[in-house]
């Protein structure tokens, strides 16, 4: 069987990747599958026993079906909620596309049957002054999974991704719609749009499921065969 490897990414922040990217953990786990969840950078980090940690890689962590430590989840763990490049210069911490790149392959060579790897805010967010988060998946090479918001402006912000996803010379293995608020205007209509113009299958259409939405509600909603099914 071939090693299932993915990068997560999605058309803004706060458009649902870590619940997508959580809910296929579950769903690769259903397939019997070795897999883990990576989040290689994050901000908006709080103190738990003397150690900066992320809710969201929290999340993958517990959803994984192989127990990693923390650091190895989440190896760059800013405190400021705010964009990467500008948190880590406050800490006096470099962020470098190789080495967070590197970090991930310490974990995805280690025999595991799936790695998915969430990448911090949208495809093009700065980690320095010359790199964004675009050049860890770059440097990777995984096919990406584009997580879309179901809102207003979704076209153009999906649209645009997946164009620089395709720039960057890298496969779109698939995208999500997710709802993050009551369903928007003419959701039937956009959705039609996008499946015409994005080169890739549609994983799944997830409704809005409140303010509190757990993995299991999201993962009712996709279908990840085409990702993690038998080849």
């Amino acid at each position: 069987m071939m090693p299932r490897r993915y990068f997560i990414t999605g058309t803004d922040t706060a458009v649902g990747k870590t619940l997508v990217a959580a809910a296929l953990l579950q769903n690769a786990r259903a397939f019997g599958l070795r897999v883990v969840g990576l989040k290689p950078v994050s901000a908006g980090c709080r103190l738990v026993h003397g150690r900066l940690v992320n809710d969201d890689a929290l999340l993958l962590q517990q959803n994984a079906s192989v127990p990693l430590d923390y650091g190895q989840v989440n190896p760059v763990a800013l405190e400021p909620a705010m964009a990467p490049h500008i948190a880590a210069a406050r800490a006096g911490i470099p962020l470098r596309a190789a080495a967070l790149a590197a970090a991930v392959r310490q974990v995805a060579d280690q025999g595991h049957e799936a790695v998915l790897v969430e990448g911090a805010g949208g495809w093009l967010v700065p980690l320095n002054d010359t790199e964004t988060m675009a050049d860890v998946a770059i440097a990777l090479g995984y096919p990406v999974i584009l997580v879309v918001a179901m809102r207003l402006g979704c076209l153009n912000h999906a649209l645009l991704t997946a164009q620089a996803i395709a720039a960057a010379g890298l496969p779109l293995a698939g995208w999500v719609a997710n709802s993050t608020g009551p369903a928007m205007e003419s959701i039937d209509e956009n959705l039609q749009a996008l499946e015409r113009r994005l080169p890739a299958l549609r994983l799944g259409t997830v409704p809005y499921l409140g303010p509190s939405p757990t993995p299991e509600q999201v993962n009712t909603w996709l279908d990840g065969m085409s990702l993690f099914g038998a080849s």
